[in-house]
This record gives structure tokens, sequence and C-alpha cells, in this order.
């Protein structure tokens, strides 16, 4: 199912986009997104977020004529990278703090992903808003941070694991939720790194590529 028009009255949709404040506007995008997390998103409703807002559901059709129109800009203004910076000056070394960081968000992060997870997968906008939000722009990051690893020398270019690595991350975030009833902190991320990415790698545990 792609997104349909809301049940709103045709001027209420018709009508022109109304001025919002920016801090306005990140207010009601904090709000829906809280409730994905807390209630699910088939549960949230624009009737729901405008009574958390204390403002008139006919404010929130003026500026987004559906709820997955809603939702997609809500994850598009939470846009993060939170990979970005990290270079300690060695692959083993950027991995270990990228798994640090993402300690430091997982539980967010996560409760969001598994909230959106049939919707995103029924409508191509919400697909697309989270890959732009959540998604690529990680992806994007680890794949600089394994492009420097290269260029060292730490990993031959042509290393088989070298593409699965993101999805290493992505993978562990996601299931351990399921598996152990936690999610995964920082202190769990440095632990599978330094047990499961680093040893793909062909990279010891001091960082230094193994001689077999």
């Amino acid at each position: 199912m792609t997104s349909q028009a809301a049940d709103g009255p045709d001027s209420v949709a018709a009508s022109r986009r109304s001025k919002l404040t920016p801090e306005r506007e990140q207010e009601f995008f904090d709000a829906v997104l809280d409730q994905i997390r807390e209630c699910g998103y088939d549960a949230v409703t624009m009737e729901g977020v405008a009574s958390t807002t204390r403002c008139s559901k006919s404010t929130l059709y003026r500026q987004w004529k559906t709820k997955p129109q809603f939702v997609a800009a809500a994850l598009r203004s939470c846009r993060q990278v939170r990979f970005a910076g990290i270079d300690t000056g060695s692959l083993a070394g950027d991995l270990r703090e990228a798994a640090r960081a993402g300690g430091q968000w997982a539980g967010n992060d996560t409760q969001l992903l598994q909230a959106l997870g049939h919707a995103v997968m029924q409508d191509p906008e919400l697909q697309r808003a989270l890959r732009d939000a959540l998604v690529e722009p990680e992806v994007a990051a680890l794949k600089e941070i394994l492009r420097r690893g290269v260029e060292r020398g730490e990993v031959p270019p042509d290393h088989p694991a070298l593409e699965f690595v993101p999805a290493q991350f992505y993978g562990v975030l996601r299931v351990r939720p399921v598996l152990d009833g936690k999610y995964a902190d920082a202190d769990f991320l440095e632990r599978f790194v330094e047990a499961a990415v680093l040893p793909a790698l062909g990279l010891t545990q001091t960082g230094s590529p193994s001689t077999g």
C-alpha cells in the first residue's frame, strides 16, 4: 500500500501551506517519532499528535497531507551522521570508535527502526525517508572508514569481508533486542567488533593485519 490522502476536509487539503517556526515544526516531528517508538506506526494518528502538541489537526493536514508524508518529513528532520569525524589513524581503532558511538544511540534508533519495520516495506516514501535519515549516512561513513583502511594498506582492496561490514553493524543492532531482550550498548558492540568484525577483515585484536 502506498501513501493515501488522509481523511480531512477538502478545503484543508487544498489550503496553502502555513508558516511554522522551525522550533514548532520540530516539536511536531519529535512528537510523532516519540509516539511511533512508544506505540508503533499503525497506532499513531494525526489527531493524537495534534493533541500531544496542542494544535489543531487541520494544522498538520495543511503542512503534511498524509500520515506517511508527515512521518517521512519527521524522519528526515532527525538525519545525523554519527560515525562522521571518526579518524583514529587505524582501521581497527576507527571501528572500535564506531562501536562506542553506535552504542550511544542504538536504543533510540533501533526502537524506531523496529516500529517502522512493516510500514516502510509497504510505503516507498517512508522507506526512502528512513534510508535517507538513519541508514545511508551511516553506511557512507562506515565505507569511508573502510576506504581509508584500504588506502593505508591495512586491508587489501579486494578483501571479501569489506562489503559486509555495514551489514554486520546494522544486523547486530537490529537483532540483539530479539535474541537477548536488550539493545546493543557500547560494551556489546565493542566486543562484537573485536570478536567478529576485526577477524573477518584479517585484523588481530591489536589492529594489525594477521600473519596467518
